[in-house]
Parts: structure tokens; sequence; C-alpha cells
């Protein structure tokens, strides 16, 4: 059973309700995309539980049972992605994530999308 409900005002044409513009969704979905790899999420809590608030590249290959460059690889991604900062010390790399970065993603986000 279907209702009808009169509208005094029609609704917007959906491209005047449209809050986000193409670059902006670009750039959203860099960040989603990183998170979309249950590795990236799992290095993201495993450098952010870190007492000092970075890991070395050597300490995060074993807790993921992955070779150090597909661990490189997943952190270059995070880190393009503006979620952690890389920081190179003699020949390794150091971790941290970024203050608020997560937060800032989901934010944004949620304020494009709420009604």
């Amino acid at each position: 059973m279907t209702t009808q409900t009169d509208c005094k005002v029609p609704p917007a044409p959906l491209a005047q309700t449209v809050t986000l513009d193409p670059e902006g969704a670009a750039e959203l979905a860099v960040g989603f995309k990183a998170l979309a790899d249950p590795n990236r999420i799992t290095l993201l809590t495993l450098i952010a539980a870190e007492e000092t608030g970075e890991a070395c590249v050597c300490d995060l290959t074993e807790p993921l049972g992955l070779g150090q460059p597909t661990v490189s690889h997943h952190l270059k991604v995070l880190v393009d992605a503006g979620l952690l900062n890389r920081e190179k010390r003699g020949t390794w790399s150091y971790y941290s994530v970024v203050p608020g970065a997560l937060q800032d993603l989901f934010t944004t986000m949620t304020e494009r999308t709420a009604h």
C-alpha cells in the first residue's frame, strides 16, 4: 500500500543538494581506499598503540606475517593518504599516526552526508 503526500515545496534538484565537489570526493576516496585493507587497519592500530607513538617498519613485519616490501607498500599508501607520518632515520623508516587525521576523514564524510 502506498500513500501519497501533498508536497507544497518541490524537492531541490539533486545537483543543488550535492555539497561535495569532485575534488573533495576524490580526496575522501583516497583516505577511505587506504582504510579498505585489513593489513592497513592493523598497521594503524599497531602504530597508534606504541608507547612512543611511532614504530619502525622493521617492527611491523612480524605482527602482520608479511614481508618488508609488502609492509612498506601498505605504509606508503597510508602516508600518501595523509594518515601516517614517515621519518627516515639511517636505513630505517619510522611511522606515526597523523594527529586527528582519521577523525577529520570521518567528520568530513558525515558532515557532507548528514541531512
